[in-house]
């Protein structure tokens, strides 16, 4: 006798199958930046976990900003002309989006991560562009 797949399985193994044929489905990715979030969160704090809703709500906050940033940046531009977003419409949009301090610190964060991104050899021809 098979044993007994708990409800959870029973859910997954109903959607796994495609209706009319004997094959299986892959369930569909739904993309997030909880991993990296709880990376920076442990770097920063060893001990301190974060529950699923506070991390949905991170989530949020991470895809509102970025949304905004790209819109910023998008439109900055637009204004000149150009059509593409560099690295210089990002700084911009930034420092408008972000109050004081805080737009600071972004700025040198992500000054010190495109240093290092186009000095690392592993980056190789994407580093160069």
């Amino acid at each position: 006798m098979p044993p007994k797949a708990s409800k959870k399985g029973e859910k997954k193994a109903g959607k796994a199958k495609a209706s009319g044929e004997g094959s299986t489905r892959r369930k569909k990715r739904k993309e997030s930046y909880s991993i990296y979030i709880y990376k920076v969160l442990k770097q920063v704090h060893r001990e301190i976990g974060v529950s699923s809703k506070a991390m949905s709500i991170l989530n949020s906050f991470v895809n509102d900003i970025f949304d905004r940033v790209a819109n910023e940046a998008s439109r900055l531009a637009k204004y000149n002309k150009k059509s593409t977003i560099s690295s210089r419409e990002i700084q911009t949009a930034i420092r408008l989006l972000l109050p004081g301090e805080l737009a600071k610190h972004a700025v040198s964060e992500g000054t010190k991560a495109v240093t290092k991104y186009t000095n690392n050899p592993a980056a190789g021809a994407a580093g160069k562009a």
